[in-house]
């Protein structure tokens, strides 16, 4: 099935700091679906600006300041129609071959390893929601199967469904090259890499990446009430999903999806230079002060009340009394990032609970329950 569309190109989109935005070119096309059961794009809308003069009091503070900052058009709108998610449209027996746009290294010089923002064309074939995942699988033979190719790697996805060109076609990746070092020299050692992520940084413009997917329906953002408040805890690179949440809260002109609530992110990670997505953060906290909150939790340049390394949890913590309160008052909460934040935040919490004389796992089973605990973590 084809659909004639229409596309934005020609758009300098901001990865980090950069914010500066070319009027769009226009362009005709056809799009061939591979008769995958997803509506196509069919539409575009050019850059919008709107009053900056309007004030009012918080209470409506979503419509006002909505409307005093400039947001960026997407399209296709159609990308807004459907009821579910899109799930599993390209399996590991049959991936879809996308093309590399960009790679670019995200993190400072001082920063512990690297981390690259890895933009995906997917030509529109490949629709996903925020919060979900697709699958990379690298080239090369699966050293545990031979003959066989190597397993699906899963990477959250770091763009809303309109990507960074807000044209429907693209995805984004965070990823941090993992590399291992010998624990008795202390070198790396090359053998041990990890194959899809070094492969995925190493790539080049152009290149061609399979991919499979999208999948995940844990941590959609629930959108059934734009006032909800979303609390957003994350360590490194799992922080991609947030900002796919944030771009589409704060950055993107939906017309039916206007956010009023709260959002609150908490980011983990080594220093400064390890800071990542900042610019953009940052941005939000100044254009949405009412509405977006954002705290690091820099371990190697932070100490925590007790004298010891600054980690997420010492964040939740200081902000325990009004985290809790939120909760109780149907907040979101979302953890991603490795499997090993979840410990010390499991732990954390159930002492909050504690001193304030609640019963953790009740509460827990509660959120639970309620749907307001969405958890990511590899």
């Amino acid at each position: 099935m084809a659909h004639l569309a229409v596309s934005q190109v020609a758009v300098t989109v901001p990865i980090g700091g950069e914010s500066s935005l070319r009027r769009s070119v226009f362009q005709r096309h056809n799009i061939n679906f591979h008769d995958k059961s997803w509506a196509a794009p069919t539409l575009t809308l050019d850059l919008k600006t709107k009053d900056v003069r309007l004030k009012n009091r918080y209470v409506v503070c979503m419509s006002v300041q909505q409307a005093s900052i400039p947001k960026v058009a997407v399209s296709p709108l159609e990308l807004e129609d459907a009821n579910d998610p899109p799930l599993n449209l390209y399996k590991p027996k049959e991936p879809y071959t996308a093309t590399i746009v960009s790679v670019d290294r995200i993190v400072g010089p001082k920063a512990p390893g690297e981390t690259c923002h890895i933009v995906i064309d997917h030509g529109g074939n490949v629709p996903y929601w925020e919060g979900q995942s697709y699958g990379v699988i690298p080239p090369g033979e699966n050293p545990k199967k031979p003959g066989s190719p190597h397993n699906v790697r899963l990477y959250s996805i770091a763009s809303t469904r309109y990507g960074d060109y807000f044209d429907g076609k693209t995805t984004t990746l965070c990823v941090r090259r993992a590399i291992y070092y010998d624990p008795v020299t202390g070198k790396e050692d090359p053998s041990k890499i990890g194959v899809c992520s070094n492969y995925l940084c190493d790539s080049k413009p152009g290149d061609k990446v399979k991919i499979t997917g999208p999948s995940g329906k844990i941590m959609l953002l629930p959108e059934d009430n734009p006032n909800a408040t979303h609390i957003m805890i994350a360590t490194g690179t799992g922080v991609a999903p947030y900002r796919g949440y944030l771009r589409r809260m704060f950055m993107e002109d939906v017309p039916s999806f206007r956010f009023g609530g709260l959002a609150w992110l908490f980011l983990g990670v080594a220093n400064t230079d390890s800071l990542l997505y900042d610019d953009e953060f940052t941005k939000y906290l100044k254009d949405y002060p009412d509405q977006f909150r954002y705290d690091r939790a820099l371990s190697r340049e932070q100490k925590n009340k007790n004298g010891g390394k600054m980690y997420v949890q010492d964040k939740i913590e200081e902000y325990s009394d009004e985290i809790f309160k939120l909760l109780d008052g149907g907040a979101h909460i979302y953890f991603c990032g490795l499997k090993g934040m979840m410990p010390g935040i499991q732990e954390t919490l159930k002492r909050v609970a504690d001193q304030r004389g609640e019963n953790w796992e009740e509460k827990l089973a509660r959120l639970k329950k309620n749907k307001q605990w969405h958890v990511e973590v590899y």
